[in-house]
C-alpha cells in the first residue's frame, strides 16, 4: 500500500457534497478534516454556521482566518467528537474526509453528548477499501461484523453495501431512518469510497 495520498478525486468529493447540500435549507456543516479548506472554498462558502476540525497546528490557524464565523477547533477530532465538541451548534451536514478510515469519527459523533436534528446528512471519503484490497480488512476494528458475517475475502467487493449498512446502524442509535443514499469507488484502482446519506427522524 502506497502512503502517498490520492488526490485526483476532489472534484468528485465537491460534487457529492454541493448535491447533498441542496437537500437542507439551512445547512449547518461539521467538517471533521478540515485541511486547508478546499472543500469549504468549493461548496461551504456561503454557509455561515459549521464548525471544522484540524489537529495539525499551521492549517488549523489557516481554517479560524479561512471562516471567521464558524468554531474552529485544533483538536483530533475522535476525542473532541466524544466530549461533545461543537455541541452549542445543532450539525445538520456531517462531513468526514479523512485519509483512511472514518469509522471511529463516524461512532464518536453518533455516541456523543449533542442535538441532532430531525433531517441529518452525512458524506463521506472513506480511504479503508485501500487496505482492505490487500488483504487487510481482518485487521480493522471497524469491520469486525462485517469480517464474522461475510468473510474477509468479501469486504473489497461489497464494501460501498457494508458501508451502507454500517453507517446505517450507527445513525439508528440516535432514532434515525435512512432516506437516501449514494456511493461509489473512485481513484487510483478503484481504493477510494465515496457515499452520502440522509437520515431523518420519524
Amino acid at each position: 500500500m502506497t502512503s502517498k495520498k490520492d488526490n485526483s478525486t476532489f472534484r468528485l468529493k465537491a460534487q457529492l457534497r454541493s448535491k447533498a447540500l441542496r437537500e437542507l435549507e439551512q445547512p449547518v456543516i461539521l467538517e471533521t478534516h478540515g485541511g486547508y479548506g478546499k472543500l469549504f472554498d468549493q461548496c461551504y462558502r456561503s454557509v455561515p454556521a459549521g464548525v471544522v476540525f484540524e489537529k495539525h497546528p499551521a492549517k488549523a490557524a489557516y481554517l479560524a482566518r479561512q471562516r471567521p464565523t464558524w468554531a474552529v477547533y485544533e483538536a483530533d477530532c475522535i476525542r473532541a467528537l466524544a466530549d461533545g465538541v461543537g455541541s452549542h451548534l445543532e450539525v445538520n451536514f456531517l462531513d468526514l474526509d479523512p485519509y483512511g478510515e472514518p469509522w471511529p469519527a463516524i461512532d464518536a459523533f453518533f455516541t456523543s453528548d449533542r442535538p441532532f436534528p430531525v433531517r441529518l446528512i452525512v458524506v463521506v471519503n472513506d480511504g479503508l477499501r485501500c487496505k482492505i484490497r490487500t488483504g487487510e480488512g481482518w485487521a480493522a476494528k471497524s469491520l469486525a461484523e462485517a469480517v464474522e458475517s461475510r468473510g474477509n475475502a468479501a469486504l473489497h467487493g461489497e464494501y460501498l453495501s457494508i458501508c451502507c449498512e454500517m453507517l446505517e446502524r450507527k445513525a439508528e442509535r440516535q432514532g434515525y431512518h435512512l432516506k437516501r443514499w449514494a456511493g461509489y469507488y473512485c481513484g487510483f484502482q478503484s481504493h477510494m469510497t465515496h457515499y452520502a446519506a440522509m437520515f431523518e427522524k420519524e
